[in-house]
């Protein structure tokens, strides 16, 4: 069996010893873990978790904060495994997740388990306390200017395609648009030759990670998919717990108008096909216009 490396960038992070725990008793196969502890030893009000003692968990401290970004691509390039996942601190699986996905995914892939909704204090789904809400299989790219005030290529919950499709052996393995990036899965090789790592120039310390490894796989030739054979669920922080952290409202922004360029000016040297190309796949998508000459940014704009 061909090992999974699970890499885990967080910060001031509460529930990362159950994460861990969960992805080491779920797995069917060889695993290991890379968790990226970014900033605990500096922050005054924040105690760094009690983590467990596994041979298969590999522990990276960092004093100073250096972001998501480079959290991901220093856990990676200490991976061994064939299969590379990365996940948020605050999620659980389904049994066997990994052989699950290891199943189908193709060289060239990158694959999303199906979404479902944490309840982090009883750790289970949400389903199982009575949440009637349906698990998330699809997400579509926002067109950059839905929302002048917010100018941003963003991943948004696709209801009417999961609805279309659900329940459809056919689509248990199926094309998506876009994801959150709390979870995702491909090969090592991907990651390091196609995608090439995440870039920090431009996008800053955290924005644009689904976008970027999304539309690198699509527009470098290979496909994102949902998998719907298997489940994670994701802790939608919110007010209750809070971030944890401070993010930089003007980092923000520069990173969301940097991909909107890079994206929209079709900037990528290595691409096989254009954003243009990608709608036109999965057409209609909601808020894109119909006229087809806005789905490029002019140079004039």
């Amino acid at each position: 069996m061909s090992k999974l490396s699970v890499i885990i960038p967080t910060r001031n992070e509460l529930f990362l010893p159950q994460t861990i725990n969960d992805l080491l008793t779920k797995a069917s196969g060889e695993i290991e873990i890379i968790a990226v502890l970014d900033g605990y030893w500096r922050h005054e009000k924040w105690d760094p978790p009690q983590l467990p003692d596994h041979k298969n968990l590999t522990i990276l401290h960092r004093g100073y904060a250096r972001g998501m970004r480079n959290g991901i691509n220093s856990a990676a390039a200490i991976a061994n495994g064939k299969y590379l996942m990365k996940i948020d601190g605050h999620c659980m699986f389904a049994e066997g997740y990994d052989e699950v996905l290891k199943a189908d995914c193709d060289d060239n892939w990158v694959v999303i388990p199906r979404r479902e909704r944490l309840d982090a204090e009883n750790w289970c789904r949400r389903t199982e306390m009575g949440d009637k809400r349906p698990a998330i299989d699809y997400e579509f790219l926002s067109y950059p200017y839905w929302k002048p005030h917010e100018v941003g290529i963003h991943g948004t919950v696709w209801g009417d395609r999961a609805r279309e499709r659900l329940n459809k052996p056919e689509y248990d393995i199926d094309d998506n648009l876009s994801f959150q990036g709390s979870c995702w899965f491909t090969t090592l090789d991907h990651f390091w030759k196609r995608i090439g790592g995440l870039q920090e120039e431009g996008y800053g310390t955290f924005i644009g990670e689904p976008q970027e490894v999304g539309l690198k796989t699509q527009l470098g030739g290979g496909r994102l998919m949902v998998n719907k054979k298997t489940w994670y669920a994701h802790l939608h922080k919110g007010r209750q717990y809070g971030r944890g952290y401070y993010m930089n409202k003007r980092e923000t922004t520069a990173g969301n108008a940097y991909s909107v360029n890079y994206w929209m000016r079709y900037l990528w040297p290595d691409r096989v096909h254009d954003i243009s190309w990608l709608i036109e796949q999965f057409w209609p998508v909601p808020t894109w216009p119909d006229d087809r000459s806005l789905w490029r940014m002019r140079d004039d704009n």
